[in-house]
Protein backbone atom coordinates (compact mmCIF):
# COMPACT_ATOMS: atom_id res chain seq x y z
CA UNK A 1 0.00 0.00 0.00
CA UNK A 2 3.25 2.94 0.88
CA UNK A 3 4.22 1.39 -2.85
CA UNK A 4 1.00 2.77 -4.63
CA UNK A 5 1.17 6.21 -2.74
CA UNK A 6 4.99 6.25 -3.46
CA UNK A 7 4.25 6.24 -7.06
CA UNK A 8 0.87 8.02 -7.37
CA UNK A 9 3.20 11.31 -5.85
CA UNK A 10 6.17 10.46 -8.08
CA UNK A 11 4.03 10.23 -11.08
CA UNK A 12 1.87 13.45 -10.14
CA UNK A 13 5.45 15.00 -9.03
CA UNK A 14 6.60 14.24 -12.98
CA UNK A 15 3.52 15.35 -14.55
CA UNK A 16 3.84 18.62 -12.51
CA UNK A 17 6.92 19.38 -13.88
CA UNK A 18 6.10 18.43 -17.22
CA UNK A 19 3.06 21.41 -16.45
CA UNK A 20 5.90 23.74 -16.07
CA UNK A 21 7.79 23.09 -19.55
CA UNK A 22 3.98 23.39 -21.27
CA UNK A 23 3.67 26.87 -19.42
CA UNK A 24 6.72 27.95 -20.44
CA UNK A 25 6.11 27.41 -24.13
CA UNK A 26 3.15 28.89 -23.92
CA UNK A 27 4.57 31.93 -22.43
CA UNK A 28 7.16 32.38 -25.36
CA UNK A 29 4.22 31.81 -28.20
CA UNK A 30 5.68 35.44 -29.57
CA UNK A 31 9.11 35.70 -28.97
CA UNK A 32 11.02 35.25 -31.89
CA UNK A 33 13.68 32.56 -32.09
CA UNK A 34 12.17 30.16 -29.57
CA UNK A 35 12.33 26.49 -29.93
CA UNK A 36 9.69 25.06 -27.84
CA UNK A 37 10.71 22.52 -25.17
CA UNK A 38 9.98 18.60 -24.38
CA UNK A 39 9.64 17.04 -21.07
CA UNK A 40 11.07 13.65 -21.49
CA UNK A 41 10.19 10.97 -19.12
CA UNK A 42 12.13 7.93 -18.31
CA UNK A 43 10.88 4.73 -16.02
CA UNK A 44 12.36 5.24 -12.59
CA UNK A 45 14.29 2.35 -10.67
CA UNK A 46 12.80 1.17 -7.39
CA UNK A 47 14.32 2.76 -4.24
CA UNK A 48 15.83 0.00 -2.99
CA UNK A 49 17.84 -0.19 -6.84
CA UNK A 50 18.43 3.70 -6.45
CA UNK A 51 20.24 2.64 -2.60
CA UNK A 52 22.17 0.13 -3.51
CA UNK A 53 20.41 -2.30 -1.71
CA UNK A 54 19.27 -4.74 -4.76
CA UNK A 55 20.30 -4.43 -8.33
CA UNK A 56 18.42 -4.08 -12.10
CA UNK A 57 16.17 -7.42 -13.14
CA UNK A 58 17.65 -9.05 -10.15
CA UNK A 59 13.38 -10.42 -9.85
CA UNK A 60 12.75 -9.55 -6.25
CA UNK A 61 10.22 -7.87 -4.98
CA UNK A 62 12.63 -5.13 -4.63
CA UNK A 63 12.46 -4.85 -8.31
CA UNK A 64 9.38 -3.16 -9.27
CA UNK A 65 8.91 -0.18 -11.27
CA UNK A 66 9.87 2.96 -9.26
CA UNK A 67 6.94 5.08 -11.61
CA UNK A 68 8.09 7.36 -13.96
CA UNK A 69 10.61 11.19 -13.51
CA UNK A 70 11.62 13.87 -15.69
CA UNK A 71 14.88 13.57 -16.95
CA UNK A 72 15.47 16.58 -19.05
CA UNK A 73 13.89 19.37 -21.11
CA UNK A 74 15.63 19.72 -24.46
CA UNK A 75 14.74 22.64 -27.04
CA UNK A 76 13.32 20.97 -30.45
CA UNK A 77 15.37 21.02 -33.14
CA UNK A 78 12.18 21.98 -35.41
CA UNK A 79 12.80 25.76 -36.32
CA UNK A 80 10.20 28.73 -36.31
CA UNK A 81 8.48 30.24 -39.66
CA UNK A 82 10.49 33.71 -41.13
CA UNK A 83 8.37 36.88 -40.73
CA UNK A 84 9.23 39.79 -42.41
CA UNK A 85 9.95 43.49 -40.38
CA UNK A 86 11.78 45.32 -42.87
CA UNK A 87 14.22 46.28 -39.61
CA UNK A 88 17.35 45.94 -41.29
CA UNK A 89 18.97 44.84 -37.59
CA UNK A 90 16.45 42.23 -37.80
CA UNK A 91 18.39 38.95 -38.77
CA UNK A 92 16.94 35.26 -39.32
CA UNK A 93 18.68 32.24 -40.33
CA UNK A 94 16.56 30.46 -43.31
CA UNK A 95 18.74 26.97 -42.61
CA UNK A 96 20.44 25.64 -39.75
CA UNK A 97 23.44 27.24 -37.51
CA UNK A 98 22.69 29.98 -34.43
CA UNK A 99 24.03 33.24 -34.00
CA UNK A 100 27.22 33.97 -31.51
CA UNK A 101 26.92 36.09 -29.04
CA UNK A 102 28.58 36.59 -26.13
CA UNK A 103 27.63 37.24 -22.48
CA UNK A 104 30.03 37.91 -19.39
CA UNK A 105 32.78 36.53 -21.28
CA UNK A 106 31.27 33.08 -22.79
CA UNK A 107 30.16 32.52 -26.03
CA UNK A 108 26.55 31.44 -25.75
CA UNK A 109 24.31 30.68 -29.02
CA UNK A 110 20.62 31.99 -30.17
CA UNK A 111 17.79 31.86 -33.49
CA UNK A 112 16.34 35.32 -31.77
CA UNK A 113 17.95 37.95 -34.31
CA UNK A 114 16.35 41.29 -32.95
CA UNK A 115 19.92 42.79 -32.76
CA UNK A 116 20.79 47.00 -32.90
CA UNK A 117 23.35 49.18 -32.87
CA UNK A 118 24.80 50.30 -29.87
CA UNK A 119 25.54 54.42 -29.69
CA UNK A 120 29.18 53.33 -30.89
CA UNK A 121 28.02 51.15 -33.82
CA UNK A 122 28.34 47.55 -32.40
CA UNK A 123 25.84 44.81 -33.58
CA UNK A 124 24.21 43.88 -30.29
CA UNK A 125 21.36 41.49 -28.60
CA UNK A 126 19.48 42.52 -25.60
CA UNK A 127 20.22 40.01 -23.24
CA UNK A 128 18.20 40.11 -19.96
CA UNK A 129 18.06 44.01 -19.74
CA UNK A 130 22.11 44.24 -20.62
CA UNK A 131 23.36 44.38 -24.31
CA UNK A 132 25.92 41.85 -25.14
CA UNK A 133 28.05 41.92 -28.43
CA UNK A 134 27.19 40.14 -31.62
CA UNK A 135 30.17 37.86 -33.03
CA UNK A 136 31.60 37.71 -36.07
CA UNK A 137 32.99 34.31 -37.63
CA UNK A 138 36.71 35.50 -36.30
CA UNK A 139 35.10 35.67 -32.70
CA UNK A 140 35.43 39.56 -32.94
CA UNK A 141 32.43 41.93 -32.16
CA UNK A 142 30.99 43.19 -34.98
CA UNK A 143 31.09 47.11 -35.18
CA UNK A 144 29.74 49.21 -38.19
CA UNK A 145 31.65 52.40 -38.53
CA UNK A 146 29.27 55.39 -39.44
CA UNK A 147 32.46 57.02 -40.90
CA UNK A 148 32.35 54.44 -43.92
CA UNK A 149 28.91 55.11 -45.45
CA UNK A 150 26.22 52.89 -45.87
CA UNK A 151 26.30 48.99 -44.83
CA UNK A 152 24.20 45.96 -45.57
CA UNK A 153 23.69 42.33 -44.34
CA UNK A 154 24.15 40.14 -47.70
CA UNK A 155 22.18 36.70 -47.72
CA UNK A 156 25.43 34.73 -46.50
CA UNK A 157 25.66 36.88 -43.67
CA UNK A 158 28.12 39.03 -44.71
CA UNK A 159 28.20 42.23 -43.02
CA UNK A 160 29.26 44.29 -45.81
CA UNK A 161 30.25 48.38 -45.23
CA UNK A 162 32.83 49.67 -48.13
CA UNK A 163 35.25 47.03 -48.48
CA UNK A 164 34.94 45.75 -45.13
CA UNK A 165 33.36 42.39 -45.03
CA UNK A 166 32.69 40.87 -41.64
CA UNK A 167 31.15 37.41 -41.64
CA UNK A 168 28.68 36.70 -38.80
CA UNK A 169 29.35 34.10 -37.22
CA UNK A 170 27.18 31.22 -38.17
CA UNK A 171 27.78 27.84 -36.10
CA UNK A 172 26.35 24.28 -35.12
CA UNK A 173 26.67 21.92 -32.66
CA UNK A 174 27.83 18.02 -34.12
CA UNK A 175 25.03 16.63 -31.75
CA UNK A 176 21.46 18.31 -31.39
CA UNK A 177 21.62 16.33 -27.98
CA UNK A 178 24.49 18.80 -26.46
CA UNK A 179 22.44 21.73 -27.16
CA UNK A 180 21.30 23.19 -23.41
CA UNK A 181 19.04 26.24 -23.23
CA UNK A 182 19.84 28.77 -20.32
CA UNK A 183 17.19 31.00 -20.25
CA UNK A 184 16.84 34.51 -22.02
CA UNK A 185 16.32 32.66 -25.46
CA UNK A 186 20.01 31.56 -25.30
CA UNK A 187 21.49 28.32 -25.71
CA UNK A 188 24.87 26.73 -24.43
CA UNK A 189 26.38 23.46 -26.29
CA UNK A 190 28.46 20.89 -24.07
CA UNK A 191 30.03 19.54 -26.70
CA UNK A 192 32.14 20.50 -29.91
CA UNK A 193 30.93 23.11 -32.74
CA UNK A 194 31.55 23.90 -36.24
CA UNK A 195 31.27 26.93 -38.32
CA UNK A 196 28.40 26.67 -40.85
CA UNK A 197 29.98 25.94 -44.78
CA UNK A 198 29.86 28.61 -47.22
CA UNK A 199 27.90 27.22 -49.32
CA UNK A 200 25.13 26.55 -46.66
CA UNK A 201 25.18 29.81 -45.23
CA UNK A 202 21.97 31.91 -45.65
CA UNK A 203 20.38 34.76 -43.37
CA UNK A 204 17.55 37.20 -44.49
CA UNK A 205 17.66 40.79 -43.15
CA UNK A 206 14.56 42.54 -42.08
CA UNK A 207 13.31 38.85 -41.28
CA UNK A 208 12.56 37.38 -37.78
CA UNK A 209 12.10 33.49 -36.93
CA UNK A 210 8.85 33.26 -35.05
CA UNK A 211 8.82 31.02 -32.15
CA UNK A 212 8.15 26.99 -33.21
CA UNK A 213 5.29 27.22 -30.49
CA UNK A 214 1.99 25.25 -31.40
CA UNK A 215 -0.30 27.05 -29.73
CA UNK A 216 -2.86 24.64 -29.56
CA UNK A 217 -0.55 21.86 -29.37
CA UNK A 218 0.16 23.20 -26.53
CA UNK A 219 -2.74 23.86 -24.95
CA UNK A 220 -3.59 20.13 -25.50
CA UNK A 221 -0.40 19.09 -24.32
CA UNK A 222 -1.63 21.26 -20.85
CA UNK A 223 -5.01 19.64 -20.64
CA UNK A 224 -3.39 16.58 -20.85
CA UNK A 225 -0.97 16.98 -17.95
CA UNK A 226 -3.52 18.60 -15.62
CA UNK A 227 -5.70 15.27 -15.79
CA UNK A 228 -3.03 13.08 -15.55
CA UNK A 229 -1.88 15.21 -11.81
CA UNK A 230 -5.71 15.23 -11.14
CA UNK A 231 -5.49 11.56 -11.81
CA UNK A 232 -2.74 10.47 -9.42
CA UNK A 233 -3.75 12.99 -6.61
CA UNK A 234 -7.07 11.12 -6.75
CA UNK A 235 -5.34 7.55 -6.76
CA UNK A 236 -2.90 9.15 -4.05
CA UNK A 237 -6.19 10.29 -1.89
CA UNK A 238 -8.04 6.96 -2.38
CA UNK A 239 -4.80 5.01 -1.19
CA UNK A 240 -4.55 6.92 1.86
CA UNK A 241 -8.14 6.67 2.99
CA UNK A 242 -7.92 3.04 1.93
CA UNK A 243 -4.59 2.76 4.50
CA UNK A 244 -6.14 5.02 7.57
CA UNK A 245 -9.20 2.48 7.49
CA UNK A 246 -7.09 -0.91 7.63
CA UNK A 247 -5.00 1.11 10.42
CA UNK A 248 -8.04 1.88 12.20
CA UNK A 249 -9.47 -1.70 11.65
CA UNK A 250 -6.35 -3.25 13.23
CA UNK A 251 -6.70 -1.12 16.03
CA UNK A 252 -10.02 -1.98 17.07
CA UNK A 253 -9.08 -5.71 16.36
CA UNK A 254 -6.06 -4.97 18.64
Amino acid sequence: MFYGIYLSAEGAHAQSKRFEVVAHNLANVDTPGFRHQLAVFEARPSEEVLRGNDFSRGGSTHNLSGGIRVVETPASPAPGKLRYTGVPTDLAIAGEGFFAVEREGEILLTRAGTFALSPTGALVAQVGGRWCPVLSQAGQPIVIDPTLGPWQITDDGTVRQGALAQPLALLRPLRWEDVTPVGENLYRVGGPLEPVPEGERKVRAGYLEESSVVPTREMLSLIETSRAIEANLNMLHLQESTLGALVSRLLRAG
